[in-house]
C-alpha cells in the first residue's frame, strides 16, 4: 500500500504482565479465526467468479446466482480484511510528522490514533446494527434470502475491528498513553456535542470545519485516512444536520457494494501469485538480455519491467518488491549509487499509474460511470510518454558508464530467455486485450489470470509454494479490506459533501477559472499533485472524482483525458518527496535510506512533470485508441 506505513507505536509496556499476557493470547486466538476466514472468503471468491465465468463461456449455461453470491462474500471479505488490516497495523495512515518526532511522543499519537478509530466505531456500532435489522425485510432476487446475511457484515465487522483496536491498545500502550489517549479523544468528542447548537447556524462554514480541519488534523496526526474521512463525516452529519446515521452507513455499504471492486482483491492475489510462481524473474531476466548490454541498460529494463509488471498486483510496494530484489544487485555491482536507483524506483512508480488493469483505473470507472474497457485503453500510451521522459534522464546521466566488464548475451540466449518468459511476458498482454476488447469484465479475467498463473506455475515454471498460499490469502483480504474500507468512508463523505451543496459551488468556481478547459486541467493538476502526496489515489479519487469529472465533460474535456490526468498528477504527489509516501515505500523496499535518493530525484521528477505536461496538452495521448 504505496509507502503508507503501518500502526507502529514504540510501546512503552503493557498495562500489567497478566492483563498483557492476556492480551498477546486473545489477539493471536482471535486474529488466526479472523485471517483464516478472510482467507477463505478470498478462495471462495475465486472459486465462485471463476465458477461463473466458465459455466458463461464454455457452457454457455450462465450462473444466475454467482453474481449475487460473490457480492455478498465481498462484503464479508471487505469487512474481515479491514479487521485483519486494523490488527496489522496496514491501514493506510499519513506518517510524515508523526516519524519526526521522539519516540515517546510518536509511541503516545499511535495511541490517539488507536484512540480515535474506536471512537469511530463504538458511535457507529448501533447504527450499523440498525441497517442490518432494516435490510432483513428485503429479500436477493436471485438466492432468494434475507439481505440480512449480506448487511449483517458491517456491524459483525465494526464489532471485530473493536476487538481488535482494544487488544492492540493493551498490547502495545502503557496505562498512560490509554488514559492520555483515550481522555482526550473523549474531551474532544464532548467540546464537539457541546458545541453543536453553535455550530448548526454557521451553514457551510462547517464544511471547512469538519471537512478541512478535522481532516487534516486527524491525517496528520497519523489516525488511519478511512477514520479520519469517516470521523469527519459522522460529525459533520451528526451535529449540524438531522440526518439519521443509518444513512451514513448506508453509504458506507454502497461505497463497498460496487460490483466492479470485486476486481481490488482478485488482481492482487494476482500479483502476489505472479511474483510466487518466477513469472516475474522470467519477464525481468528476458528484459536485461536485451538491454543489459547498454549504457544505463538495466535502468530501461527497470522502467520496461515496472510498465509489464504494475497494476497487476494493485500495491506499488508489491510491484517494486517484485522487481527491485532482482535488478538492484546488478546494477550496483555496475557502479549505480542507491540514491538514484531509489530515486528511479520512485519515479516508475508514478509513471506507471495509469497501466491497465491498475486499481485506480478500476476505482475512477467504479465511482464515476466511465467505461473500464475505454479507461484501460487510454491508459497504456499516457504511460509510454512519462516512461520517455524517464529514458531521456537515465540517457543523460549513464551516458559514461564503463561496460568493460558486461557480458552481452547471444541471440541464442536471448531466444532461450524470451522461451521461457514468454508465458509469463504473455499474461498482462492477454488481461489487458481482454478486457479492452470486451471479450470479459475485468473481474472475469482477473480470475481467469489467476488459474492462468498458478497453471503456468505448476506446469511450466515447475516453482509453487504452497506454504506461502495461505499468507498471500491473508495479504490480499488485508490489502483489500483497507483499499474498500477507505471507498466506503470517502462514498460516504463526498454524499455528505453533495448533500451539503458543494459540488455545485465547487461546479460553478472551477466553471469560472479563466482559460476554460486549459485553466480547469491546470487548477487540477496542482489540486491533485497536493491530494497525492496526503490522501493517496484512491481515497483522492473516492472523494472528488464525482465531484470534477461532471464539470470537466461540462468545460469540454474527455472524461479519459482528465482520468489521465489526474491520476499521473496524483502520482507524481504521491512519489515525490519529503510528503509523497509512496517515495518511502520505495525505499523500504530498496532499503536505502530516503536521504540517499533526494539528491537524485529531482531530475526524474522534472521528467515526469514534463510528459505530464505533454498528456495534458494532447489530449489525443489518452483517447487516440478509444472505439468510437
Amino acid at each position: 500500500m504505496s509507502g503508507l506505513t503501518a500502526l507502529d507505536a514504540a510501546p512503552l509496556g503493557p498495562p500489567s504482565q497478566a492483563l498483557g499476557g492476556f492480551a498477546q493470547r486473545a489477539d493471536r486466538w482471535l486474529g488466526l479465526a479472523i485471517e483464516s476466514a478472510a482467507a477463505l472468503l478470498v478462495a471462495a471468491e475465486i472459486c465462485v467468479l471463476f465458477a461463473g465465468v466458465t459455466a458463461r463461456y464454455l457452457f454457455h449455461a450462465p450462473l444466475v446466482w454467482s453474481d449475487e453470491l460473490a457480492s455478498i462474500l465481498f462484503l464479508w471479505l471487505s469487512m474481515l480484511g479491514a479487521a485483519v488490516a486494523l490488527r496489522r497495523g496496514e491501514h493506510m495512515r499519513m506518517t510524515a510528522l508523526v516519524q519526526r518526532v521522539s519516540p515517546s511522543t510518536r509511541a503516545l499519537l499511535d495511541a490517539l490514533a488507536l484512540a480515535a478509530s474506536l471512537a469511530f466505531l463504538l458511535l457507529v456500532a448501533w447504527p450499523a446494527l440498525e441497517y442490518a435489522q432494516e435490510e432483513a425485510f428485503i429479500v436477493t432476487p436471485a438466492l432468494e434470502i434475507s439481505n440480512a446475511w449480506r448487511a449483517a457484515a458491517i456491524p459483525t465487522g465494526v464489532g471485530l475491528m473493536i476487538a481488535m483496536v482494544l487488544l492492540r491498545l493493551l498490547r502495545s500502550c502503557s496505562w498512560g498513553q490509554i488514559a492520555v489517549a483515550t481522555l482526550g479523544v473523549a474531551a474532544l468528542a464532548g467540546v464537539f456535542w457541546l458545541a453543536g447548537p453553535l455550530l448548526a447556524p454557521l451553514g457551510k462554514l462547517n464544511l471547512v470545519i469538519f471537512f478541512v480541519g478535522v481532516v487534516a488534523a486527524t491525517v496528520f496526526a497519523g489516525v488511519p485516512i478511512a477514520f479520519s474521512f469517516a470521523l469527519a463525516t459522522f460529525g459533520y452529519l451528526a451535529l449540524t444536520t438531522r440526518t439519521p446515521m443509518l444513512v451514513m452507513v448506508g453509504r458506507l455499504d454502497e461505497g463497498m457494494s460496487h460490483l466492479i471492486l470485486l476486481a481490488v482483491p482478485l488482481f492482487i492475489f494476482l500479483g502476489a501469485l505472479i511474483e510466487m510462481t518466477g513469472m516475474a524473474r522470467a519477464m525481468i531476466r528476458f528484459l536485461a538480455s536485451l538491454l543489459g548490454h547498454v549504457r544505463g541498460g538495466l535502468s530501461y529494463v527497470l522502467i520496461g519491467a515496472m510498465y509489464l509488471v504494475s497494476g497487476i498486483s494493485g500495491s506499488k510496494i508489491a510491484d517494486m518488491a517484485a522487481i527491485a530484489p532482482v535488478l538492484f544487485p546488478e546494477m550496483k555491482k555496475r557502479g549505480a549509487k542507491p540514491g538514484d536507483l531509489v530515486a528511479l524506483l520512485s519515479a516508475t512508480g508514478a509513471q506507471t499509474e495509469t497501466i491497465p488493469p491498475s486499481i485506480v483505473l478500476i476505482t475512477i470507472g467504479s465511482v464515476t460511470g466511465i467505461s473500464i474497457a475505454a479507461l484501460f485503453a487510454g491508459g497504456l500510451l499516457p504511460a509510454v510518454v512519462l516512461g520517455i521522459a524517464l529514458c531521456a534522464v537515465v540517457w543523460w546521466r549513464y551516458r559514461h558508464e564503463d561496460l568493460s566488464g558486461v557480458e552481452v548475451q547471444t541471440k541464442r540466449q536471448i531466444a532461450r530467455l524470451f522461451a521461457v518468459a514468454l508465458p509469463a511476458v504473455l499474461l498482462p498482454f492477454v488481461i489487458r486485450a481482454a478486457v479492452v476488447e470486451g471479450v470479459a469484465t475485468a473481474t472475469e479475467v482477473s480470475t481467469i489470470g489467476i488459474v492462468y498463473s498458478a497453471l503456468v506455475g505448476l506446469l511450466v515454471y515447475r516453482q509453487f509454494d504452497w506454504g506461502r498460499l495461505r499468507p498471500m490469502l491473508v495479504e490480499t483480504a488485508s490489502l483489500s479490506g483497507a483499499i474498500i474500507f477507505i471507498v466506503g468512508c470517502a462514498t460516504a463523505m463526498a454524499w455528505g459533501l453533495t448533500q451539503s451543496g458543494f459540488s455545485q459551488d465547487l461546479a460553478r468556481w472551477m466553471a469560472g477559472i479563466p482559460g476554460g478547459a486549459w485553466g480547469f486541467l491546470a487548477v487540477s493538476v496542482l489540486a491533485f499533485i497536493v491530494l497525492g502526496s496526503v490522501l493517496e489515489g484512491i481515497p483522492a479519487i473516492v472523494l472528488f472524482g464525482p465531484l470534477l469529472f461532471p464539470i470537466a465533460r461540462a468545460v469540454g474535456v474527455h472524461e479519459v483525458h482528465y482520468a489521465m490526468v489526474v491520476i499521473f498528477a496524483m502520482g507524481i504527489g504521491l512519489f515525490a518527496p519529503p510528503f509523497g509516501v509512496g517515495y518511502y515505500g520505495a525505499c523500504a523496499v530498496s532499503k536505502v535510506n530516503p536521504d540517499e535518493g533526494l539528491r537524485h530525484i529531482g531530475g526524474y521528477m522534472l521528467a515526469l512533470l514534463a510528459g505530464l505536461a505533454l498528456v495534458v496538452a494532447i489530449p489525443w495521448i489518452s483517447t487516440g485508441f478509444l472505439k468510437t
